[in-house]
């Protein structure tokens, strides 16, 4: 149940993107990016930010994906996007693991171990592919993690290598939507809804087959 909520509430995000943009119209759109460019560093710096607020927030990352392509494009994108998500992963698991978990395990301690021995089952594959699995919201994976006895070293690599593959469809899909919403084209929204799929269906499988 709490899995297809999640699924439906990433699906309305990429939605009202789409909504957004074809409102907005393609002159509209193009003088947003000038303004985007004349900003210089602030705009990818303010993006971080929220990104990073959003996340610490448990608030689904997949809109903020979706926008870093529609503002940034593909390229800048994924660098800004990446950052956010990294650099919001360290902090939360970071504070989750140093200031909140012995509080958290006094209050739930039942559930938290068997979380424990699940992620300590499937070791760095089972993170790397949460963090591949595109509908599971990313601040949820990082307070879990850091309740958890997973090692720093096994975290953050799983992370660093999970999160652009993750990552790359959404902003593909933003940038490609400013220019379907600019010629009326679907075609070019094909291929990150297809590598979306790819990642829904590998996880699935994958999660399904340790089962």
């Amino acid at each position: 149940m709490i899995k297809k909520g999640i699924i439906l509430l990433s699906l309305f995000s990429v939605a009202a993107i789409f909504v957004i943009l074809r409102g907005l119209g393609q002159e509209e759109i193009l003088a947003l990016r000038a303004q985007i460019e004349q900003t210089g560093f602030w705009a990818p710096i303010i993006y971080i930010l929220i990104y990073t607020f959003a996340t610490a927030l448990v608030l689904p990352s997949t809109m903020l994906n979706v926008t870093g392509g529609a503002l940034f494009g593909v390229f800048w994108g994924i660098i800004w996007t990446t950052i956010a998500a990294v650099g919001s992963a360290i902090l939360t698991f970071w504070v989750t693991r140093h200031w909140l978990k012995d509080w958290s395990l006094k209050k739930s301690r039942n559930s938290w171990q068997d979380l424990d021995a699940e992620i300590r089952g499937g070791g760095f594959f089972y993170l790397l592919a949460i963090r591949l699995f595109p509908v599971i919201p990313y601040g949820i994976v990082n307070y879990s993690a850091g309740l958890t006895s997973v090692s720093f070293r096994d975290y953050l690599i799983s992370t660093s290598l999970g999160t652009v593959p993750g990552l790359l469809p959404f902003v593909m899909l933003g940038a490609s939507g400013i220019e379907t919403v600019s010629t009326g084209q679907v075609w070019p929204v094909l291929l990150p809804l297809c590598l979306i799929s790819l990642l829904i269906a590998g996880t699935t499988w994958y999660q399904r087959r340790r089962k």
